[in-house]
C-alpha cells in the first residue's frame, strides 16, 4: 500500500557530506620518496613549515598519535623536529599523514623519518619550545599543567567543530569572513551563525579535528578587527553540523546545491514518514511535482501514515494523504532517465520497525510539539540540543533531560515546527557511533 500526497511533496533526497581529501599525501613532491631512505625512528622531521609557525602547532601535529616527548624547532629552516615517546606512535603518524596530506595553516607539510634514534636539545636555546613541551606533558601525565592557561588547549582534540563567540562586535562579522580567517588552518566544511544571549555565535566544523585545534591554539584571544571583534573560541560537543540552507547566515561548502531558505522546499527526508513505517520507495510524479507515491512495508504501515498526517502543515502547506490504487511504486528501466523522481530507500538507516517485536512500534504517537529524543552521546548537554533544534528554524520552548540522560523530551513552539525538527534531526550523528533517534511524545513538559 501507498499513499498520495496532493499539495506538498515528501521526498527527500538522502545526502552524505562527502569527506574532502587532499590532492595528494605528505608534502605532495618528489621530495616524499624519501621516506623510505631512513628506517623508523620516534624523531621525525617536519619541513616546509610556515614561517609563523609556533611550537603548539607543531605539537599539535603528534597529539593525536601518543606523548611527544622533545621538540626542536628550525625557524630559520622553516624545519622542526619531533620525539614521540615511542617508535610505534611515529609510525602509526607517519602512515596516517602518508594518506591525508598534513597542514598547518593552511599550508602542507611534509613529515618523515629522521636519522637520529633520540633527540638531544640544548634548553637554554631551545627555551620556548621546552616551556610548551613541558606544559603539554603535564596534561598528557594527568598531572597539574603550568601556570599557562592556554595548556589545557593541547590535548587531543575532540571534535572538527568549534563554537566561535564574538566580543566587542563594533564591527559586522560575516559568515565569509569567519570562512576566510579559518581557512588558513585547513578545509572549512560548514558554518552557521545565530545570537544567543545578545552575542554574535558561530558554529564552524573543520574536515579534520586537528585543523580545528590548531585554528583554537592560534585565533582564540585575537582580534579581527583593531581593538575590537575577539575570537573566543571553544570544541562544541557536537562533531557535525547539520546544514539546511546556504544563505547568510549558514553555509554547507560541501553542497553548494542547497537551497537559500527562500521557500525552495525541493529537497525534503522521507523521516516523517518513518515515524509510522518504513519507507521502501518514493516516486514524485513528472508532471505534478507536488505530489508524490509513498510505498511503505505494508498496508498497516501505510493506514497509519495516513490517519497521523493527513491534514498537517508541513513546509507552510496542508499535506493532503490518501490511499493510492497503485500496489507497488516501480523503479525506471536501467537507462531510462527519471530525472531522479524515484528513488528505493529499502536499504534506508531511518527504518525504525525493520526488527519483529520492536518497542518502537508501542512508541506510535500523532505529530505534536513535544519530541522524544534518545541515544543521546554523554558529553552533549542541554545547551547543544537547544542550539541544534532551534537551528532546525524553530523555537525551542522547553527541554527536560531524564535521569540517565540518553534521552530527553524537548518542546517546540508548534507542530509544524516539531515535524520539520523530527524531520531534520532524526538519525543526526552525533559521533562516538550514537545517532539520534527522534519521534513524537505523547507527554508534556
Amino acid at each position: 500500500m501507498k499513499f498520495k500526497p496532493c499539495d506538498v511533496t515528501l521526498h527527500c533526497s538522502v545526502y552524505c557530506c562527502p569527506f574532502v581529501y587532499p590532492r595528494s599525501a605528505n608534502g605532495s613532491d618528489s621530495k616524499k620518496q624519501r621516506l623510505d631512505e631512513s628506517p623508523p625512528s620516534r624523531v621525525l622531521h617536519i619541513r616546509k613549515l610556515p614561517s609563523e609557525v609556533s611550537e603548539t602547532e607543531v605539537i599539535a601535529l603528534g597529539l593525536p598519535f601518543g606523548k611527544v616527548t622533545n621538540i626542536l624547532m628550525l625557524k630559520g629552516k622553516n624545519q622542526a623536529f619531533l620525539e614521540l615517546s615511542t617508535e610505534e606512535a611515529a609510525i602509526t603518524m607517519v602512515n596516517y599523514y602518508t594518506a591525508v596530506t598534513p597542514q598547518v595553516r593552511n599550508t602542507p607539510v611534509f613529515i618523515q623519518y629522521s636519522n637520529h634514534k633520540e633527540l638531544k636539545t640544548d634548553s637554554a636555546l631551545n627555551q620556548r619550545a621546552q616551556a610548551v613541551l613541558q606544559a603539554v606533558s603535564a596534561v598528557q601525565d594527568g598531572s597539574s599543567p603550568s601556570s599557562d592557561p592556554g595548556v589545557l588547549d593541547l590535548a587531543p582534540p575532540p571534535s572538527p567543530v568549534l563554537r566561535i563567540i564574538i566580543d566587542n562586535m563594533f564591527y559586522p562579522v560575516t559568515l565569509d569572513v569567519l570562512q576566510q580567517i579559518f581557512s588558513k588552518f585547513g578545509t572549512v566544511m560548514k558554518i552557521i551563525t545565530f545570537t544567543k544571549n545578545n552575542q554574535f555565535q558561530a558554529l564552524l566544523q573543520f574536515s579534520d579535528p586537528v585543523n580545528a585545534q590548531q585554528a583554537k591554539l592560534s585565533l582564540d584571544g585575537q582580534n579581527i578587527y583593531n581593538s575590537c571583534c575577539t575570537l573566543r573560541i571553544d570544541f562544541s560537543k557536537l562533531v557535525n553540523l547539520n546544514v539546511k540552507y546556504n544563505n547568510d547566515k549558514s553555509r554547507d561548502y560541501t553542497r553548494p546545491d542547497l537551497p537559500t531558505g527562500d521557500g525552495d522546499t525541493t529537497s525534503k527526508d522521507h523521516s516523517l514518514l518513518g515515524v509510522y513505517g518504513d519507507v521502501q520507495r518514493v516516486k514524485i510524479l513528472y508532471n505534478k511535482k507536488d505530489s508524490a507515491l509513498i510505498q511503505l512495508s505494508d498496508g498497516n504501515q501505510a493506514q497509519l501514515a495516513m490517519s497521523h498526517l493527513n491534514g498537517q502543515k508541513v513546509f507552510g502547506k496542508v499535506m493532503r494523504v490518501t490511499l493510492s490504487k497503485h500496489q507497488t511504486v516501480a523503479l525506471p528501466r536501467e537507462g531510462l532517465d527519471d530525472q531522479l523522481l524515484t528513488k528505493d530507500f529499502s536499504g534506508s538507516p531511518l527504518h525504525r520497525f525493520k526488527k519483529p517485536g520492536s518497542k518502537n512500534f508501542q512508541n506510535i504517537f500523532p505529530p505534536s510539539a513535544t519530541l522524544h529524543l534518545s541515544n543521546i552521546r554523554d558529553a552533549v548537554g542541554e545547551d547543544d540540543l537547544r542550539l541544534l533544534f532551534s537551528n532546525s528554524g524553530g523555537t525551542v520552548k522547553a527541554f527536560k533531560f531524564f535521569q540517565d540522560r540518553k534521552m530527553a523530551l524537548i518542546q517546540m513552539s508548534s507542530v509544524e515546527e516539531a515535524i520539520q525538527a523530527l524531520m531534520d534531526l532524526h538519525n543526526y550523528d552525533m559521533g562516538g557511533n550514537h545517532h539520534l533517534k527522534v519521534s513524537f511524545s505523547k507527554s508534556t513538559i
